[in-house]
C-alpha cells in the first residue's frame, strides 16, 4: 500500500514537470543517459537546494542578481545565494576548489582552466552564455591631450613618441584581454611588442586610471562609463564596435558539478535564462536591474553610471553621443544565452595567436567537452526559450575578418600581427 503511495506520488511529480517543460520537446532534447540521470526514480527535484553563485562587480551580472533577487530561482525549487568576489582569479581559485558552485566568469578563463593555461587544470563546464556586448576600450584624457580620438591616432602616437604605453585587461585568459589585444593589433600595435599590458581586477580599473598607472583598459560596463563620468577617460570604441552581438560573461561551473548535481544544474541555468529574458522584456525592467544591481552588495556605484549604457544611450566622453542599437542584452529571444560551439572555440584560437596554447588542439572537440547543450537544451525547454537551427555562428569583426569556426587552426595562425 505504502509502495503505491510513493510510486504515485514520484509519478506526479514527474507529469507536473514534464507538463510545465512541454513533455514532446524536452524528452526529444535530452539524450537518455541524462534522462535517466535527471529523473531516476521519476523525479526532477534539485539535488542541492541551494547554490553560490560567484559574481564580480559588472554590470552583466545583472542576470544572476535577478535570479536572486526577483526570485526566478524559486519556481525551480532551487535558492541562489550570490557571492561577491574581489578578482576573476579568485573567482577562478573558488570554482575549482568548490567554494562557489558555479560563477558569472569571462568566457576564456573556463576554457583556460580546461586547458591549464597559467595555473590549475580542471574540467570545466559553460552552462550559459550571460550576455552579448557592453565593454569598452577606455583611453586616458592625458592621451586625448595629446590628439589620440581612436585607434588609429593611438597607432600614430605611439610611432612618433617612443614611450611605455600601458594597457589593462581583466584577466590574462580572459575576455577583455582577448578583446584589447584583437583591438590594438587591429590598428597595427604589438599587444606585447609595442606596449605594456597588465592585469586589474575590473572594479580598480578607474582608480588605477586615475593616479596614472595605465594608458588604457578594456573591461565590461559601467566601469568604462565611470571613467568618464570622473572625467579621466573616454571610449575609443566599444566591444560591439569590434564584434557586434559577441560572447561575454557566461555561468561556469565545473564538469565534476554538473555530473553530481544534474538537476540543480539545469534548474540554475533555466533560472538565470528566465531573469535575462525578464531583463530585456523592457526599458522599465532594466531600469529596475540598474537600481538593484548599483547597491553596495553587488556593483556599487551610482544608479546613473549604469543605467544610461544599459539603455543604449552613449556618450563617448568627447563630444559624440548615440543610441546604440547593440547594447548590452542577456536573452534576444534565446540567441544570447545559447553557448554556441564557435564562440568557445574563438578564445582558443586567440589564446594561441597570443601564444598562451603552445600548440593547435582540437578546437570542436574541447569545444562539445566544455560548452554543455545537452543541459542547455534541458533548461531552455523548462523556460520555452528558442533554440537557433546550429551550434556554430559567423561574425565579421572589426578587421573585416571572418569568424565561422570551420576551420579554426587555420584561423588562428593567419594574423600578421601574433606572438610567434
Amino acid at each position: 500500500m505504502n509502495e503505491h503511495r510513493i510510486v504515485r506520488r514520484k509519478s506526479a511529480k514527474r507529469r507536473d514537470f514534464l507538463k510545465r517543460a512541454g513533455a514532446a520537446g524536452i524528452m526529444s532534447l535530452v539524450p537518455a543517459a541524462v534522462r535517466s540521470a535527471a529523473w531516476a526514480a521519476g523525479s526532477d527535484a534539485p539535488e542541492k537546494k541551494e547554490v553560490k553563485i560567484g559574481f564580480i562587480p559588472l554590470t552583466d551580472c545583472s542576470s544572476v542578481v535577478m535570479a536572486s533577487v526577483m526570485e526566478f530561482d524559486k519556481k525551480y525549487g532551487i535558492k541562489i545565494v550570490p557571492s561577491k568576489e574581489a578578482s576573476w582569479a579568485a573567482v577562478r581559485d573558488k570554482l575549482v576548489n568548490g567554494e562557489l558552485d558555479a560563477s558569472h566568469v569571462l568566457y576564456g578563463l573556463i576554457y583556460g582552466v580546461q586547458m591549464g593555461l597559467g595555473g590549475p587544470k580542471k574540467d570545466m563546464a559553460i552552462l550559459m552564455n550571460l550576455n552579448h556586448n557592453g565593454q569598452a576600450f577606455t583611453l586616458s584624457r592625458k592621451l586625448y591631450d595629446k590628439g589620440v580620438k581612436d585607434g588609429n591616432t593611438l597607432a600614430a602616437l605611439i610611432a612618433k613618441e617612443k614611450s611605455e604605453y600601458t594597457f589593462a585587461q581583466t584577466f590574462p585568459t580572459g575576455t577583455h584581454a582577448m578583446w584589447i589585444y584583437y583591438w590594438l593589433a587591429a590598428h597595427g600595435i604589438h599587444p606585447f611588442n609595442d606596449v605594456k599590458t597588465i592585469t586589474v581586477p575590473p572594479p580598480q580599473m578607474v582608480a588605477n586610471m586615475r593616479v596614472g598607472n595605465m594608458d588604457g583598459y578594456c573591461v565590461g560596463e559601467p566601469w568604462p562609463y565611470r571613467a568618464i563620468v570622473d572625467k579621466i577617460g573616454f571610449t575609443a570604441n566599444t566591444t560591439q564596435d569590434l564584434w557586434k552581438d559577441h560572447p561575454e560573461k557566461v555561468l561556469g561551473t565545473t564538469a565534476e558539478f554538473v555530473e553530481k548535481y544534474p538537476n540543480t544544474t539545469r534548474a540554475m541555468t533555466a533560472a538565470i535564462i528566465d531573469a535575462g529574458r525578464w531583463i530585456d522584456a523592457s526599458l522599465s525592467n532594466r531600469q529596475k536591474t540598474a537600481e538593484v544591481v548599483a547597491d553596495k552588495s553587488y556593483v556599487n556605484t551610482d544608479k546613473e553610471v549604469i543605467v544610461a549604457r544599459m539603455l543604449g544611450r552613449y556618450d563617448n566622453g568627447i563630444g559624440k553621443t548615440w543610441d546604440d542599437p547593440n547594447y548590452m542584452k542577456f536573452y534576444n529571444d534565446g540567441y544570447v544565452t545559447f553557448p554556441f560551439l564557435s564562440d568557445g572555440m574563438w578564445f582558443m584560437t586567440q589564446h594561441r595567436r597570443w601564444g598562451l596554447l603552445k600548440e593547435d588542439v582540437d578546437y570542436l572537440a574541447v569545444a562539445r567537452k566544455v560548452n554543455r547543450i545537452d543541459i542547455y537544451k534541458e533548461a531552455a525547454a523548462a523556460t520555452k526559450t528558442n533554440l537557433p537551427k546550429e551550434l556554430m555562428r559567423s561574425a565579421k569583426l572589426m578587421d573585416g575578418v571572418v569568424w565561422d569556426g570551420r576551420d579554426p587552426k587555420k584561423y588562428a595562425g593567419s594574423f600578421k600581427i601574433k606572438v610567434a
